[in-house]
């Protein structure tokens, strides 16, 4: 599952950013891996946009596509030194539960 944010809805908008989560399994997982049944989440924002809560509104709504996708967590690994990224995904109830190497992985449970 994903989303993409546009900068508009003409023909041309410019991708802003995106996120996307998938689950994997523990042979062939990603760095937020926690359990085959919880979808690692990946996000990026282009640096123009940056600091306008593109981030924010992609994690809320892809969240709330995993919740109605049936998914009851989401993880994802975020790196030593993204301070800004590491404080959107606690303000959205994701939590460490894990370390691997110079990254924190965090998994949030979903609500209605």
């Amino acid at each position: 599952m994903g989303l993409v944010a546009l900068s508009g809805q003409e023909p041309g908008a410019d991708v802003m950013g995106a996120a996307w989560a998938r689950p994997l399994p523990a042979d062939n997982h990603g760095y937020g891996y926690v359990a085959d049944d919880v979808p690692e989440l990946g996000m990026a924002v282009l640096p123009a946009y940056r600091g306008q809560g593109v981030g924010s509104a992609l994690l809320s709504g892809l969240m709330a596509q995993a919740l109605s996708e049936g998914w009851t967590r989401l993880s994802l690994s975020v790196e030593d030194g993204n301070g800004q990224a590491r404080r959107r995904y606690q303000r959205q109830s994701f939590a460490v539960v894990g370390r691997a190497g110079d990254s924190d992985t965090m998994v949030a449970s979903l609500t209605r």
